[in-house]
């Protein structure tokens, strides 16, 4: 996959959050995506403590959702643990990981924020910049706004709120639990994004390109190495 553009990620943090202001200005919170066969989801793991982290991309035809690529990467960091400042830490291997993928994604799922994030710029709109792609972030829990809790049926959504804008949606995927929240990283609407979630979660509470890209991740970590595997290198 071509990388459009990189930075420097050996930064202070409050260099850091000055770049994340910067980035923000260029996020576009609508677009064509066009006609999608392909895509990604894309995920970071590591231990506790280590500053090893392991970043993941996988590639999922769609609408079948067959993965077709898997590759990761690993790197060494120094940035420390701040929360809203996670890209500086998982950034670099992530942007490996995608240099490695053979495949072309039409739209990249993030595991974490879009532009529900306390500077507007979380690792999907982040990534979304560098990478020139349509993203949307998926997230497990809140990091900032508030949001009603959705109906209890698959479907059920409602908006995610901060100072009276919508930065996002909560959204039921599997009725019995907990909704995920769904924003806007970068060339798409919040709209499209919430149904590309909804079409993509197959019984499980995450949708498949960000559910396989975790679990590729723990695996990859698991075992301490970096991998390519089907269609990758």
């Amino acid at each position: 996959m071509k990388i459009q553009e990189t930075h420097s990620f050996d930064l202070t943090p409050a260099e850091a959050v000055r770049l994340q202001e910067v980035l923000r200005a260029r996020v576009r919170l609508s677009g064509d995506t066009g006609e999608i066969s392909l895509m990604a989801g894309a995920d970071a793991s590591y231990t506790k403590g280590s500053n090893e982290i392991y970043a993941v991309a996988v590639a999922l035809r769609y609408p079948d959702l067959t993965v077709v690529e898997r590759v990761s990467a690993r790197t060494t960091t120094s940035f420390p643990y701040i929360p809203g400042l996670l890209t500086f830490r998982e950034g670099p291997a992530l942007i490996e990981a995608f240099g490695r993928l053979q495949s072309e994604p039409d739209v990249i799922f993030f595991d974490g924020q879009g532009i529900a994030h306390p500077r507007g710029l979380g690792i999907a709109s982040h990534m979304g910049v560098l990478l020139d792609r349509p993203t949307v972030g998926v997230a497990k829990s809140l990091l900032v706004g508030t949001a009603a809790d959705p109906g209890p049926a698959r479907g059920s959504a409602s908006p995610v709120r901060r100072d009276g804008e919508t930065i996002g949606m909560a959204v039921r995927t599997k009725a019995g639990t907990k909704p995920v929240y769904v924003s806007v990283g970068h060339r798409i609407a919040l709209a499209q994004a919430v149904d590309l979630v909804l079409a993509t979660t197959r019984g499980y509470r995450l949708p498949e390109p960000t559910r396989q890209a975790h679990l590729f991740a723990n695996e990859v970590r698991r075992g301490g190495r970096q991998t390519t595997l089907p269609g990758g290198e």
